[in-house]
């Protein structure tokens, strides 16, 4: 019998030779994105110490286990998608992860999408703070049309007599 399961983090790897010996302790996280994935699966096998052990040690005190849980424990978690490794330039202890987690909550698919700031101390990589990513503001790919203008199918017409 195959016990074998694919891990959570979407990284095509199977769990126990992924982020399993990561959250039972059996090695570090190598890189920030390790470790993000580690927690993204964290998240979906209910794993809450681990997350708890992950955070950078100056900012444990603010971390609300039973909310985690709770939301752990109401969502499906769908997909993770790293967008973004970067590295700082100046601090190789310092690092960011932009990352979308998608998830099913009350039915309703949503995505979570922040961008983690993680630091490395003592050898070891911990998340020490995120910030979400809004959607950034539209950007028009064609220049825009006034009512009075031309109208761009090339019919000769006003746009707001043919198009608009």
């Amino acid at each position: 019998m195959n016990t074998k399961t694919d891990c959570p983090c979407g990284s095509g790897k199977d769990f126990d030779t992924c982020c399993g010996p990561l959250i039972n302790g059996t090695i570090k996280a190598p890189t920030p994105e390790a470790l993000m994935r580690s927690r993204y699966t964290a998240f979906a096998k209910l794993e809450m110490p681990y997350l708890e052990q992950t955070l950078h040690p100056g900012t444990r005190h603010d971390y609300d286990e039973a909310g985690a849980t709770r939301w752990a424990k109401e969502s499906e978690w769908l997909e993770l998608d790293i967008v973004n490794v970067s590295d700082d330039p100046e601090n190789a202890n310092r690092s960011s992860v932009e990352f979308k987690a998608q998830y099913r909550m009350n039915g309703a698919i949503q995505v979570h999408h922040e961008l983690a700031e993680f630091r490395k101390s003592n050898g070891t990589w911990y998340f020490f703070d995120g910030k979400m990513v809004s959607a950034g503001q539209f950007k028009r790919e064609t220049p825009k049309v006034g009512r009075n203008d031309p109208c761009p199918c090339g019919s000769g017409k006003k746009y707001k007599k043919c198009c608009g």
